[in-house]
């Protein structure tokens, strides 16, 4: 189950991040193929769903991303607090998208592998000497 929730992290991450950014390795644009795969298969998307899915969460991550640039860009380094709270908008958006594409059953399994997800990224945030940026995220 963590290689899933992993899988699921990276796809996340890392699908969008293919759109944003400049041509992506062979071996790096196969991965994510995997990982868009793997949360087809744990969803149970059809095809049509499939990339409706990876659209909504590639516009997240470029959102996300943008978010992040334009705070580095102004010269400041967003606390830990404002990251989180563009993250949870931004996770909200993400769900309504996603809500008319998923089936109830579908969102539901969505939003326990993310719910999974973050508490094993906090987990390596923690690990990683991220210090009271890990906090907030053992309070979700």
């Amino acid at each position: 189950m963590k290689a899933t929730v992993m899988t699921l992290a990276l796809l996340c991450a890392g699908a969008a991040y293919a759109q944003t950014a400049p041509p992506v390795p062979p071996a790096h644009a196969a991965d994510e193929a995997r990982h868009m795969d793997d949360l087809a298969t744990l969803l149970d998307l059809t095809d049509a769903q499939k990339a409706q899915v990876q659209t909504i969460l590639q516009e997240q991550h470029a959102k996300m991303k943008a978010s992040f640039e334009q705070a580095q860009a102004s010269g400041t380094k967003p606390d830990w607090q404002q990251m989180k709270a563009v993250h949870e908008q931004l996770q909200q958006e993400t769900l309504q998208k996603l809500a008319p594409v998923l089936s109830a059953t579908q969102m539901k399994k969505f939003q326990v592998i993310q719910q999974e997800m973050h508490a094993h990224m906090g987990h390596h945030m923690a690990h990683a000497g991220a210090g009271t940026a890990a906090t907030p995220a053992a309070q979700n």
